[in-house]
């Protein structure tokens, strides 16, 4: 086998209906140098038996038996054995375009790059063949100095670009020598890229798209309650202002980020709340959002944040108003939208 430029690495657990088009995607690469690492998490479910076939018949296919052990541990187990020049995470139910690998691996070449950054597409399903796209991506850009990346990042966390591992290609002596790994918390993402672009010096971004990222699953998202949510979004505040106090960075544009982020995703706590699925009472829900209402940290963002779109700017109103029946109310609405009316509540999120 020719020298291994790239290897995919794909936890899988319960994904029997989506895993296949995941594979061939990465078959129809026109990048041909790669392996491919798939780790069965101990799903109950066929997935592992269809990895196994398409491992059968593909020897750059390699598939890895284990546990259940969340995803994190699947990726840290994959990242030990990868033999490649750059490593590249697969979701097991999403899909790439053909050209992706070949296009990053080039430009991490060119560039000498530690971390290539793409743009990607979420398609979020309302029926079975409909769905809408929206659109993540930036400009073109090439950072050959941690200073460079670190006066601009604002801009790819601003579009979503720097929480997820799907859209990028992590040079592997980067990862290997800084020892870095994912964590085994529920939300291991962003926490692993925090530590990759903590001390990253070369960074190339592309405007290209090439991931598609699919809602379209029932336990997706747009249904799912999430316990704990407020707490850990509260963390991951931290972990960006911690992140941008060692950077030493506190210019106007990343700080406004910052708190629009922090608003954002304090309004999504909110609806989380008010799912159907959450099993407080209406009375036990209002107590919960004043008490997060009270957090001093949200009026401080709320000062600085500048939302952008109507949708966003409407939101807001109930939290600077500190009126909890009007924010209760308000993400009572919302959570209706989105339970009942995927299509429009997808058009109103692409909108903010």
């Amino acid at each position: 086998m020719s020298e291994i430029k790239v290897s995919i690495i794909m936890p899988v657990y319960k994904v029997e209906e989506y895993v296949g088009k995941a594979i061939e995607s990465i078959q129809a690469q026109t990048m041909k140098e790669w392996e491919f690492l798939i780790v069965d998490d101990g799903t109950p479910d066929r997935s592992g038996k269809i990895c196994d076939a398409y491992a059968e018949k593909d020897d750059r296919i390699h598939v890895i038996h284990k546990e259940n052990g969340g995803a994190p541990s699947a990726r840290n187990l994959a990242i030990d054995m990868a033999k490649g020049e750059y490593m590249y995470f697969l979701d097991s139910d999403d899909w790439a375009e053909p050209t992706m690998l070949e296009d990053m691996y080039n430009l991490a070449k060119r560039d000498q790059a530690q971390l290539v950054v793409a743009g990607f597409y979420i398609d979020t399903y309302y029926e079975k063949d409909k769905y809408l796209t929206d659109n993540y991506v930036v400009e073109d850009a090439v950072y050959p100095n941690k200073e460079a990346f670190r006066k601009n990042a604002y801009k790819l966390f601003d579009k979503n670009l720097l929480y997820t591992p799907w859209n990028k290609l992590y040079e592997s002596k980067y990862i290997m020598e800084n020892n870095l790994r994912f964590p085994t918390t529920f939300w291991d993402d962003f926490p692993f890229n925090v530590s990759i672009v903590r001390n990253v010096e070369r960074v190339t971004v592309t405007s290209k798209q090439y991931y598609h990222f699919l809602r379209a699953r029932s336990e997706s998202e747009t249904t799912a309650y999430r316990p704990g949510m407020y707490e850990k979004r509260e963390e991951e505040h931290g972990w960006m202002v911690n992140l941008y106090k060692e950077w030493k960075v506190m210019d106007e544009n990343s700080m406004e980020m910052i708190a629009r982020r922090y608003v954002e995703r304090f309004i999504g706590c909110v609806e989380n709340i008010t799912n159907p699925k959450c099993e407080m009472s209406a009375s036990e829900k209002r107590k919960e959002i004043k008490q997060m209402m009270k957090n001093p940290r949200l009026k401080q963002m709320l000062k600085l944040a500048k939302p952008r779109s109507s949708y966003m700017k409407l939101m807001v109103l109930p939290l600077k108003w500190n009126s909890t029946l009007l924010t209760y109310w308000e993400a009572n609405v919302i959570t209706l939208v989105k339970t009942k009316n995927t299509k429009l509540f997808t058009k109103l999120k692409v909108g903010r």
